[in-house]
């Protein structure tokens, strides 16, 4: 766990506004709990960045404990021309680039996260899950499990099924706790 003042600045350079970057908007699709990492790297490249994050509260063992997350899991943005392109290829912390066709598009979606995060806003991310995908438990005693989901008032339950019986049970869970399997 990162220290307030470890972790990277969510926007680089940090005294500029988004709209005002330089360059051409690229995503990365970074590996594994690499957007920080990532996002030290091209500071110290001086490539033009936004990481957009949050402060998320958990309780282990009675302790709070405050941890600055990705609002977007394994998602960096950044502005730059083909040879930033090449730099941020060449940290080995990107799974893949994914070009940003609508230029203005990316701009106006960002900058009202740009806007809320610079005004101390509490931002939380939100779940795409839809209701009947296929999705596995990312943490917790139920790490690993696999169901379907489905959507009851405002909770997410994972529906468990014995295929050989025809029968199923569920269990509510929290929508950050679960991932889309691709099929």
């Amino acid at each position: 766990m990162l220290k307030e003042s470890e972790n990277p600045p969510v926007t680089w350079p940090d005294d500029r506004k988004i709209k005002d970057f330089q360059g051409k908007w690229w995503v990365a699709h970074t590996k594994s709990r690499n957007e920080k990492a990532l996002a030290w790297q091209l500071k110290n490249k001086d490539i033009s960045y936004f990481l957009p994050m949050s402060w998320k509260v958990s309780q282990n063992r009675g302790r709070k404990i405050r941890s600055l997350l990705p609002l977007f899991s394994g998602y960096l943005f950044f502005c730059g021309n083909e040879d930033d392109r090449l730099k941020v290829l060449r940290t080995n912390r990107v799974a893949g680039l994914i070009e940003v066709k609508n230029q203005d598009r990316i701009i106006k979606d960002l900058t009202p996260i740009e806007t809320a995060i610079k005004c101390d806003e509490i931002l939380r991310p939100e779940s795409s899950i839809k209701e009947g995908q296929r999705c596995r438990v990312l943490a917790g005693p139920l790490m690993g499990t696999e169901g379907v989901v489905i959507q009851t008032q405002q909770k997410y339950r994972l529906i468990l099924q014995v295929e050989m019986l025809g029968q199923a049970t569920s269990v509510d869970i929290d929508a950050e706790m679960l991932e889309i399997i691709e099929e």
